[in-house]
This record gives C-alpha cells, structure tokens and sequence, in this order.
C-alpha cells in the first residue's frame, strides 16, 4: 500500500475548529479547477455588463457558490480528513456529485459561453466546440438517463461493494481521481434534469422526475447497506489513526447515515424545481393556446358547434306538426 505524502493528512483529531482549515493537497486539480471555472465565468459576465447586455446576477451567484463549495471540500483540512475516515470522504462525495452540480447547473454556464465568447481570433474554436457538442451523438450519449444513471450508481455501489475503492484509495492520486469523477458523474446527471441551456436532447418533466425518484430509491438503499455493515467496507478507512480514538465501524455507519439522509436532500431540492418549472410551463402552454384562440379562433370547437347546431335544426325540423281540431 502507498503511504500518503507527508503532512497529507492532518496530526490532530478532527472537530469543527480544523475542518475548514485552508490546507489545499497536492495535487490541486480541484481547487484549480473551482478558481479557474470562477474566473472565467466572471469574465463573461463582466463582458455581457460591459456591453449593456443582461445576464442575471443570481444564475452567476449560484455558481460561484458551486466553485466556492467544491474549494471548501478539495482545499481545506475536510480532504486531508478524507485520507482516513469514511465519514469525512462520503461527505466529499455528496457534496462534489449532488449538491456541487445543482449550483453550477442552474447558474446556466453553456448560455453564457454562447452569448459572451467574442466571435473573432482564437475564440471561435470555443464556439465551435460548443456548437459540435450540441449537434453530436457524444453529447447525446453522456447526457442520456441510460448512461448517467449507471454511471451515478456505479459510483457508489461498485465503488465501496465492488471493491474498486480498495484499488483506487491507496493512491493519492487515485483519491484525487475519485472526487474529479464525483464531480463529472454529478454533473452529467443534473444536466438534463435541471439545465436550461440548449441540449442536444432534452427530457420530458415526467422523464425527468422518474430519473430523479429512482436515484433517490436505490440511493437511499445504498445508506442503509453501509449502515448495517459490520465490518469495514473500504481498507483504506479500516485503520485511523489511533491517538484519533475513532471507530472505523461505527465512523462507516456515519457514513452511511450521511448517504441516506444528506444525500437525499440535494434530491427533494431537484424535485421542488422540476415540480415549479412544470408548473410555469403548462401554465405559459395555457396562456398561449388562450391567446392563439383569441387571435385565430378554434376551427375544431367551432366546426363541432356547427354539427351540433345542424342536428339540433334538422330535429326540429322532422318533428310533426300538431294539426288544429
């Protein structure tokens, strides 16, 4: 087994006072990743402000928000504690794949690539890429329920049941690996349920609450196998250090207490947005039949009460009329 680097993993105790230390671990391919995409983000929509052009405030608040959380999980002491204890990892993993994606997601990033990128020099290759990835079969297949919903559930039951953990963790870049794949995994799920940027495809609302509902049944179920398990399940959080005086078996019940309840938050959040978008869209599909109705009439309501006059007349008029005495 590889030992982690020196000073990898924080020498005391883990409590509320050291969780949020800054203390980013090499490497930083996440917190690099969360300054680079808030930089870049913020110089789009500096660009739109500049030129009078609208971008809301709070889609770019939202995901800041999202950059500031993967820093907070990847560049402090919370990952040095994820080397050792199940509890401190899971928790990574829920918030890099379910809370992370809802925030960059919403904060609608691929509209403000299309509108912001300037249009000459080098730029347009990131137009291009950006319009490739709509049109292709690529894009098509990683947004797709049937690749996405594997892939969120692999990353839990083959992860820790499958053993691949065991393989992954003894690396430090295999940990580093595991929290980009948390994040990618995460974010490819959200992206057709909560996304209004242009798609290469996009769901239905029942479609949608389907994915959701069912992530939520086999997710929840994950929590209870780990909380039950008697044992430890991954070696690498088998051993904590022992000045720390924690239980490995009950720190992975934890854990799994974290999967079946934090984890399942993110979720009922997703369920409220897609329940309120569906609302606004049937009502905008209302608004718009009634409006079309009021400017060009309704040939198929019109024509029935035509039909139904012409019975109504021709009744009348084979009734017999009743002769004087």
């Amino acid at each position: 087994m590889i030992a982690p680097l020196p000073g990898w993993v924080p020498s005391v105790p883990p409590d509320l006072t050291t969780y949020l230390i800054i203390a980013p671990q090499a490497p930083t391919l996440l917190p690099l990743t969360a300054i680079l995409l808030a930089v870049a983000y913020l110089c789009g929509a500096i660009r739109l402000w500049s030129q009078r052009r609208r971008w809301p405030i709070g889609r770019t608040v939202l995901f800041l928000c999202g950059c500031l959380l993967i820093l907070a999980v990847t560049a402090t002491n919370i990952d040095g504690y994820g080397y050792e204890l199940f509890s401190v990892f899971m928790f990574q993993q829920l918030t890099l794949m379910m809370v992370v994606p809802v925030f960059l997601v919403l904060g609608a990033p691929g509209t403000l690539i299309l509108r912001a990128t300037p249009h000459r020099f080098g730029w347009r290759w990131v137009l291009r890429s950006a319009h490739w990835g709509l049109h292709s079969s690529l894009g098509r297949f990683l947004i797709h329920p049937g690749f996405t919903l594997p892939l969120f559930l692999m990353s839990f039951y083959g992860l820790y049941l499958g053993g691949i953990a065991d393989v992954l963790l003894e690396a430090p870049i295999g940990h580093v690996a595991l929290e980009a794949l948390f994040l990618i995994s995460g974010i490819l799920f959200t992206i057709p349920i909560l996304s209004v940027d242009p798609l290469p495809r996009r769901q239905s609302h029942v479609g949608r609450l389907l994915d959701v509902f069912g992530e939520m049944a086999l997710h929840a179920f994950f929590g209870v196998i780990v909380m039950m398990a008697a044992t430890p399940l991954v070696s690498a959080f088998a051993d904590p250090p022992q000045s720390w005086a924690i239980d490995p078996v009950a720190d992975q019940q934890l854990a799994g207490a974290l999967a079946w309840s934090y984890g399942e938050f993110p979720n009922l959040v997703i369920v409220l947005i897609l329940l309120h978008a569906w609302y606004l869209a049937d009502t905008k599909r209302a608004r718009a039949a009634d409006l079309k109705a009021d400017v060009e009439g309704t040939p198929e309501l019109d024509s029935y009460n035509a039909y139904l006059e012409s019975l109504t007349r021709a009744a009348s008029s084979s009734r017999p009329t009743k002769e004087p005495s």
